[in-house]
């Protein structure tokens, strides 16, 4: 885990309000119409920003439009070397925008200062590097032949999820630029900010002004993008029911979508896996950014024969390590849940385990803590005594709580961990490196570890079975998902006519 240095932003007196990012600048809106975003470690409103009316979705795509007829012009190795640029400055602020995303997000700074960031630049820089690399082929037909291009689609759209803001506008911004492509970015209306400052680091790095806009608002601005005729494609991140009315509303004008959306994902202990290693990985699976994470194991299916063991650690290693209050210190590694609603949907959840006949290991309340105490907090949570059809088990609460269940049987186990509609990630933990591949080639999971749990490098793809997602985003397929295929035949011969 690095811990970098940084220091306190205090709110002004006068709450800041920003603007959409259109065209490589601000620009107001004609309504005049505003929403407040507010530090979830506080309870208190930090800026207000404006929504993005008719005026400025208009504006957003004729700023795209002439954005990408000059950035598509640009050779590949051009458009490299600008994304290299910003990546550069990303790493460069790296501190300074971390703190951005611990004030929208309530996370904790020694997560985001080494984590957010550097992931999000890792990843355009990884597509940075694709760019030049983009070739089509040849084949001859005959004494003809034909070849084939790689080219952009066009205006791009992504909708970003609030756990990890500048991230995600990282991981959609990344291959649609590098493919050639313009884009609109919807963040989500909680954590607005960290995509105004990618924006504004795109623009100081030679991106010209168009291929990279930022609009503001909630699902109809969202819903604005999804169906608008002169956006080909839309990336969207998020629960598993907006993202249904995301493809409806794409399927109109068949435009192609990603979608990453939400998961129930199982880890599966086996009896001769490293305990503490295992350990280590439910409890990051579960309590790291406060749970707020799409891909975490909040099934944990234990064999019975380490079961007590695993619990008696579980339970220490959670009510001793884990210190929860204000984000900004770099000692705190549990932060505040994203707002009071969503606390209040995580502890409806709670209750429901309880009434449903699951056992409480630790956890289970809300917290106070004394540096942080009106923030919006939720101790982190076990069950035990758990089965599969209960709510826990099966239901997303993207909140910081654990269901532990007993197996027996390895096809038993597999039958279970696969049983929901849901399939984005999962992972083993066995000593047996047989068993590993075995018990994995069979879960129904895009994403999974083996005794690991958690990593996603910018190489590796990461996408949904089932209703947890359509496409990949990341490794080298997701810059192919940018772009269109265009197959040039070309005659060498006369043409052989009956006309």
């Amino acid at each position: 885990m690095c811990i970098h240095s940084s220091s306190n932003m205090e709110p002004s007196v006068t709450t800041p309000v920003y603007q959409n990012f259109i065209n490589g600048h601000f620009l107001a809106n004609k309504s005049g119409k505003t929403f407040d975003v507010t530090n979830p470690a506080t309870g208190e409103v930090i800026y207000a920003v404006e929504i993005a009316d008719e005026f400025i979705q208009n504006a957003a795509i004729a700023s795209a439009k002439q954005g990408f007829a000059q950035w598509s012009a640009m050779s590949p190795i051009e458009r490299s070397r600008i994304l290299l640029k910003a990546v550069a400055i990303l790493r460069e602020r790296n501190d300074e925008l971390a703190l951005v995303e611990v004030l929208d997000t309530g996370k904790p700074m020694q997560e985001a200062n080494c984590v957010d960031i550097e992931t999000g630049a890792d990843v355009i820089e990884f597509f940075a590097g694709l760019a030049p690399a983009q070739v089509g082929q040849q084949q001859m037909v005959g004494s003809d032949f034909y070849y084939t291009r790689k080219e952009p689609l066009g205006i791009c759209a992504g909708i970003g999820a609030w756990n990890y803001p500048l991230q995600i506008a990282c991981w959609k911004s990344g291959p649609a630029l590098a493919a050639g492509n313009a884009f609109i970015f919807k963040p989500s209306e909680e954590t607005p900010l960290g995509a105004i400052k990618l924006a504004e680091i795109f623009v100081e790095a030679g991106v010209p002004a168009g291929v990279f806009n930022v609009v503001q608002g909630a699902g109809d601005v969202g819903q604005w993008l999804t169906q608008h005729t002169d956006i080909d494609k839309v990336s969207f991140t998020g629960e598993v029911g907006t993202g249904k009315k995301v493809v409806a509303s794409a399927a109109g004008s068949l435009k192609d979508v990603t979608m990453e959306l939400g998961g129930k994902s199982p880890l599966i202990v086996f009896d001769d896996a490293n305990i503490e290693q295992a350990v280590s990985a439910a409890m990051l699976g579960n309590f790291y950014t406060q749970g707020e994470v799409c891909t975490n194991c909040t099934r944990i299916y234990v064999h019975k024969n380490v079961y007590q063991q695993f619990i008696d650690e579980l339970k220490t290693r959670t009510e001793q390590n884990i210190i929860a209050g204000d984000p900004q210190d770099l000692n705190t590694n549990f932060g505040a849940l994203i707002s009071k609603k969503h606390q209040d949907l995580v502890m409806s959840y709670v209750n429901k385990g309880i009434a449903e006949g699951a056992t409480l290991l630790t956890g289970g309340t809300t917290l106070s803590p004394a540096s942080a105490p009106n923030g919006y907090f939720v101790a982190p949570t076990v069950f035990i005594d758990c089965n599969d059809d209960m709510s826990i088990v099966k239901e997303e609460i993207f909140g910081p709580v654990m269901s532990v269940l007993v197996f027996d049987d390895e096809d038993d186990v597999i039958k279970r961990a696969n049983g929901t509609h849901l399939g984005l990630a999962a992972g083993v933990f066995t000593s047996d490196i047989k068993r590993a591949h075995r018990v994995i080639h069979q879960l129904q999971a895009g994403i999974c570890w083996i005794n690991a749990y958690g990593n996603s490098p910018a190489e590796m793809p990461v996408g949904g079975y089932k209703q947890s997602g359509i496409g990949r985003e990341n490794g080298i397929e997701t810059l192919y998902t940018y772009t269109q295929t265009k197959s040039v035949y070309v005659g060498m011969t006369d043409i052989e006519s009956p006309f």
